[in-house]
């Protein structure tokens, strides 16, 4: 449903996409991560067709975001990172403005409002004005416009901005279910939900994709977990240069001098990397509080792959 190949957007000099290449199925939630100035939002704005790509092949549903992109956002949902709501309008009158947008009309129209107004749980405030609703309840109503049409893609942006966790939890079940049939590409600072949400995971970095990988074979890895007092630069420095492992999370402890060190193998076993930790620290006199298997999360992979330097804060 989503094709992208060798994809590439500069802003002047800044090449801000080089040679992004991804590809979406129906039937996948696939979570879209990088820190600020990765290039998330340049890549979402050229597959919404608000921005046309500088090289390189973009298709959504089939169709070309160069040559038709109508035909495209007739088929996508969208919900930008601020939805863009008209705040004077009553939610009711805003979704059959978007609805009538989208080409619906009748009582196809009015089946469509029900449908998400129950769906994104926003039945009682239909009659209410836009501009006095919560920040979440605003939310909701940008998510029900982008749903409205049932599009083969939906393309979310920050989709948790201002929710509560009640309401996390309902919009992360609606977005899970939606994606059983349809495209989901989920944009999230929320690494938690990303992780309890997606089914397969791009990260972007400096313009490029560093890893696209199912969620279930990125999370289910063997690791090793290490607190240890000592000097932060001089553990951190070895760990980072390990021969037996790659680090992929660490966290200076609050209390003390010292680390807090997620180590994956790499060449040898858990067993075998537990007892070098424990080696290590014996030969640099570190205090070793804590050794044991780790449980890899999406906060874990996120410093991993986008980090450079220093301990991950």
């Amino acid at each position: 449903m989503i094709h992208v190949e060798n994809l590439t957007k500069h802003y002047g000099s800044f090449r801000a996409l080089d040679s992004v290449h991804f590809h979406m199925d129906r039937g996948e939630v696939v979570g879209f991560l990088g820190p600020n100035g990765a290039g998330k939002t340049t890549t979402i704005k050229i597959l919404t067709c608000n921005l046309f790509p500088e090289s390189g092949t973009v298709k959504v549903a089939g169709f070309d975001v160069t040559t038709d992109e109508i035909e495209i956002q007739r088929r996508i949902g969208y919900l930008a990172e601020s939805a863009p709501l008209y705040r004077d309008m009553r939610v009711r009158e805003y979704l059959k403005f978007m609805g009538e947008v989208r080409g619906l009309s009748g009582a196809r129209l009015s089946d469509a409002i029900d449908r998400v107004a129950r769906q994104c749980g926003i039945v009682k405030y239909l009659p209410r004005s836009i501009g006095h609703l919560s920040k979440g309840f605003r939310q909701r109503v940008g998510l029900a416009q982008a749903l409205i049409h049932e599009p083969e893609v939906l393309i979310l942006d920050e989709p948790y901005t201002g929710l509560d966790p009640l309401q996390i939890i309902e919009i992360r079940n609606l977005i899970k279910d939606y994606g059983r049939e349809h495209t989901v590409l989920l944009s999230s600072h929320i690494l938690s939900e990303v992780e309890a949400t997606c089914n397969r995971v791009l990260i972007i970095h400096e313009g490029r994709i560093v890893t696209d990988e199912s969620a279930a074979l990125l999370l289910h890895q063997d690791s090793v977990f290490a607190r240890v007092i000592g000097p932060d630069p001089e553990i951190l420095a070895h760990f980072e240069h390990f021969d037996k492992a790659k680090l992929i999370g660490s966290h200076r402890l609050g209390t003390a001098d010292g680390v807090e060190v997620h180590l994956k193998p790499e060449g040898c076993t858990l067993d075998e990397l537990a007892t070098a930790v424990s080696a290590a620290c014996n030969a640099h006199d570190w205090s070793l509080l804590y050794l044991g298997p780790g449980t890899v999360t999406f906060e874990d992979l996120f410093l991993q792959f986008t980090r450079k330097n220093g301990v991950g804060a």
